[in-house]
Order: C-alpha cells, then sequence, then structure tokens
C-alpha cells in the first residue's frame, strides 16, 4: 500500500471584479500564494464548478494541473505560449493548470485559454509530486 503525502498551501485567487477564490492546498507542510483571475466567460465557467476538491499533478517539471469534473467554456483567446504564474485551461483534459516554471517549450494544440495570474508566491509549487486542492469562492470584505 502506498501512502501518498501532500504539501500544503493557502492560495487565494482574486478577480477583477473583486470576489476572492480561495485555494486550500492540503496535507503537509504550508505556504501562501495569491493569484488575480481575469473576468471572461471560461473564468465564470470556472467557477461555477466551486467548491471543488482536487489533486494538482506535475507535467514536465513545469506546471500543476488537475483535472476539472465537466469541460468549461472555450471562448476565450487560445495561445500557445504561457509565462510562469500563469492560470490556464486545457479543454482536451480538461484540465485547470498553473505554471512555476517556464522550459521554453510550446503549448500543442489546441493551445490554452489563460484565465488568470499568481500575483505572489508561485515558486512554491516548484517541488516534486502533487499537492491536494480545495477552491472555494468568497467575497472580498
Amino acid at each position: 500500500m502506498y501512502s501518498h503525502s501532500y504539501r500544503r498551501f493557502l492560495l487565494i485567487l482574486r478577480l477583477r471584479s473583486g470576489k476572492v477564490l480561495r485555494r486550500s492546498l492540503g496535507g503537509h507542510g504550508s505556504g501562501a500564494i495569491t493569484a488575480t483571475l481575469d473576468d471572461s466567460k471560461t473564468t465564470r465557467d470556472f467557477i461555477s464548478l466551486l467548491p471543488l476538491t482536487l489533486t494538482m499533478n506535475d507535467l514536465f517539471r513545469r506546471e500543476k494541473f488537475a483535472h476539472l469534473p465537466r469541460a468549461i467554456s472555450e471562448e476565450g483567446k487560445r495561445t500557445h505560449t504561457y509565462e510562469v504564474g500563469q492560470v490556464v485551461y486545457w479543454s482536451p483534459g480538461p484540465d485547470v493548470a498553473i505554471f512555476y516554471r517556464n522550459d521554453g517549450e510550446k503549448i500543442p494544440n489546441p493551445g490554452i485559454i489563460v484565465i488568470g495570474k499568481i500575483d505572489s508566491g508561485v515558486a512554491a509549487l516548484d517541488l516534486a509530486g502533487s499537492v491536494k486542492v480545495t477552491i472555494e469562492l468568497h467575497d472580498e470584505q
């Protein structure tokens, strides 16, 4: 039997509309990360899935990703490049991902839709293995 141990973070995502999306990453260890989400149809559809608990796995030592329970809107602008700190939607998964390192590789078709950007603390995700994520939406007040 295998035992999984997860690192814990608090990831607070702020919407440009003034709401706050809190992600509590459960497990061993702790940290805090903040981000701002774009106000787009893809982002709003992502929020409609909340609350969620996800396991974000590591991919290519550049991103953490998790499968969503269903596909969300693909009406956002697609890109084949990314920046460290971007929060993105990958429709073939359907997955949400956060890039913590840039390896210079292009994203294959159909590309990604950017839904937000980490404000600070993205380096905390630069660790081997998975992180457990609970995502809830809260009003900022």
